[in-house]
């Protein structure tokens, strides 16, 4: 057995993952916002009650943790979180001591990864590139089973690239919050949709309206979802020109939006750099589970006995 945990900004959600990828414990408390310290507290009883409720080998299980961040190969602290109060920080050390456990840390999106090339819509896959499209844009890639972190800690870091082969209308692009104009997370995400959306109708619509009027017959709403299906194939044709993963897995809350998955292969052939593309482009299995999933498998089980 191991504990997986998913430390997001207002929740921490942990369970215990049996060797057959069985959960056989859940538990989901309030994060504790802007208290590192708070934090690490708040995870070692959440492992202490988690642990007690599945018994047995879970009383000694190693521990992964997904954060929204990475930790720094040069310092060991956590670098690039969203939740700001964990930088500059030793959590894997601090948890590991509050513990007595093993720890692992990985950033949340290769987590997600992880999951799905695990046992999920990726198992069995050689190399698996899995892309979150929900507030933000992330992405994980995971080979052979192993996930790719770079010596950087970086690997996967999707949506800070430009949009490759911009129309004339996406130049200079949105400005991202990291300072750069047109990323990639500034279209692909929900908040870029629904931006994208007010820009060409000064209407203000969430994801799920816009993708529900357009089902209803409205054109600009359709226009919108065709605009952000094209940019996606390109976003992702630049993946495939670079990695060639076996399998595109798609998480987050535009993962639901079902004509993705037949209209994006279909555009992505004009970009990619070959005859013939077999890559699948899939829904994830897990949904929100995935994350959570994915911490646990950060240990193999092998390395759980």
């Amino acid at each position: 057995m191991r504990i997986g945990i998913d430390l997001g900004g207002t929740k921490i959600e942990a369970i215990v993952l049996a060797d057959d990828g069985r959960i056989q414990a859940r538990r989901r408390v309030p994060a504790p916002r802007g208290d590192y310290h708070a934090t690490v507290t708040a995870l070692r009883d959440l492992t202490a009650a988690i642990a007690a409720e599945a018994g047995g080998a879970a009383t000694t299980a190693p521990i992964g943790v997904g954060i929204p961040g990475t930790i720094s190969p040069a310092t060991g602290l956590i670098k690039n979180a969203n939740s700001t109060w964990l930088i500059g920080h030793p959590l894997d050390r601090d948890l590991a001591e509050a513990t007595g456990r093993r720890v692992r840390l990985a950033n949340d999106a290769n987590c997600f990864a992880l999951s799905e090339a695990s046992d999920g819509a990726g198992a069995g896959k050689a190399v698996v590139f899995g892309a979150i499209l929900g507030t933000g844009c992330g992405a994980g890639i995971v080979i052979n089973g192993q996930a790719l972190t770079g010596p950087n800690a970086i690997a996967g870091e999707w949506g800070h690239n430009p949009l490759p082969w911009p129309q004339p209308d996406e130049l200079p692009g949105p400005y991202c919050y990291c300072g750069k104009h047109g990323c990639q997370e500034t279209f692909f995400s929900g908040t870029g949709l629904e931006l994208d959306f007010r820009r060409h109708t000064g209407r203000v619509l969430d994801g799920p309206s816009i993708v529900a009027a357009a089902e209803a017959g409205d054109a600009a709403a359709e226009a919108t979802l065709q605009r952000y299906e094209h940019r996606l194939a390109r976003g992702l044709a630049a993946i495939l020109n670079v990695l060639d993963p076996d399998i595109v897995v798609l998480g987050g809350g535009l993962s639901n939006l079902a004509r993705l998955y037949e209209t994006v292969p279909r555009l992505w052939n004009a970009y990619a750099f070959s005859d013939t593309v077999t890559t699948t482009l899939a829904k994830n299995h897990h949904g929100d589970s995935s994350g959570v999933r994915g911490a646990a498998w950060l240990w193999t089980p092998e390395e759980t006995r």
